[in-house]
């Protein structure tokens, strides 16, 4: 139905790039998701008045938290959507981050209800009567429910939106939850045992777990999470096609939301060469990012010199043995000053995260193992955290 709805309704759906492309598969999944979310809502209160299972109810109050859910969604992929102005010249993207952390919030509440009411009817059980009725009205929401968390979760991959997979898990805890009530009525059905209560609460620990899960998802990107290692893949392949450019480093990937990146990096050039040719390469570059990426760009040329061999040939000596300290270590910025009783080996050194060293540590390591090389060199390097170079 989605496909359809989208074939029908979306102009230019395959561009899942565009910020209006991505504002109006948004608005129509929230659309259909409160619509959906907001029959079964009616059907299984219906059907949880009709046998008096307190998790049948609960599970129908599930539902009409993820109507809300689906409005915030929607909401936020509207606010989303405003193009920057004064006081937000990076547009206001980030709404969208914030909107599946609601999302979030309000699986998080539901969980916490359901287990309430689980406990209590554990502790005062109560008679649940059977209906075909209420059976099939659950299997159906089953049904219904899978397939929202398919064409969200579907949708979400498509246009890469953090809320929109906060939804799908949100769908596929209610098909689990769903389902695991709907075998509780058959168990009490067949063997009479008052399970009822039982799996409320495992139906609301599950929730639970899926809350926690959507809100890391979704609060990573607005604390600042690294880029997709992919993503600067394609960034580096891009600036490192021209022959002009001889080394990438320092990339940075600002977030303000979902097809709003802004980078920053600095591309090492010949030191003698032609600057306003160069300039104009760069500023290429900078277009050809925008154009594929959609990402403003921002370079800083570094010149470093690329007809010494000498120089070369030290360079790479001493980016093997700063290997010796650590094997991810890399360097960037490397230049010579020669003195009368020793020569400066000037550059900067990048320590991933994961490294186990500090950068003072790694720093130190270095400056030992280049005043052991064969030579009168001293290092004198910089060492900082960075989770690319």
């Amino acid at each position: 139905m989605i496909q359809l709805l989208s074939r029908w309704l979306i102009h230019d759906r395959d561009n899942v790039s565009s910020p209006a492309v991505r504002r109006a598969y948004g608005t129509l999944c929230g659309v259909v998701g409160i619509a959906l979310n907001i029959l079964l809502f009616a059907g299984k209160f219906f059907a949880g008045q009709l046998s008096g299972s307190i998790a049948i109810t609960a599970d129908a109050f599930n539902n009409l938290s993820d109507a809300g859910s689906s409005a915030v969604t929607l909401l936020g992929f509207r606010l989303a959507g405003k193009k920057p102005d004064t006081d937000h010249p990076f547009g206001h993207g980030r709404i969208e981050y914030i909107s599946g952390l609601i999302v979030a919030g309000l699986i998080l509440l539901m969980g916490v209800e359901l287990a309430k009411s689980s406990l209590d009817k554990i502790l005062h059980p109560e008679e649940v009567t059977f209906s075909l009725l209420a059976l099939g009205i659950m299997a159906a929401s089953v049904c219904v429910k899978l397939y929202m968390w398919l064409y969200n979760r579907q949708v979400g991959r498509r246009i890469h939106s953090a809320a929109m997979e906060a939804t799908a898990m949100d769908s596929l805890s209610d098909t689990a939850s769903t389902f695991a009530v709907l075998v509780a009525m058959l168990i009490g059905k067949w063997t009479g045992l008052a399970v009822d209560g039982y799996v409320g609460l495992v139906v609301a620990l599950f929730i639970l777990f899926s809350a926690y899960k959507a809100a890391r998802e979704t609060l990573s990107p607005l604390l600042g999470q690294a880029p997709d290692p992919e993503l600067v893949r394609e960034i580096r392949d891009i600036v490192m096609a021209d022959d002009t450019v001889v080394g990438v480093h320092d990339l940075v990937v600002h977030d303000y939301g979902p097809g709003r990146l802004m980078i920053t990096l600095h591309a090492e050039v010949p030191a003698h060469g032609d600057i306003m040719a160069m300039h104009d390469v760069i500023d290429n570059i900078e277009k050809e990012l925008m154009e594929k990426l959609h990402c403003h760009a921002v370079i800083h040329m570094d010149p470093v010199d690329t007809d010494d061999a000498s120089i070369a040939r030290l360079r790479e000596q001493v980016a093997e043995l700063v290997k010796q300290v650590e094997p991810s270590l890399t360097i960037h910025d490397f230049r010579v000053v020669r003195g009368t009783t020793h020569d400066n080996l000037i550059f900067d050194a990048v320590l991933p995260f994961s490294s186990t060293m500090t950068p003072a540590q790694a720093a130190q390591a270095i400056r030992d193992r280049v005043r052991a090389m064969d030579g009168n060199y001293y290092a004198v390097v910089t060492v900082e955290h960075s989770y690319t170079d």
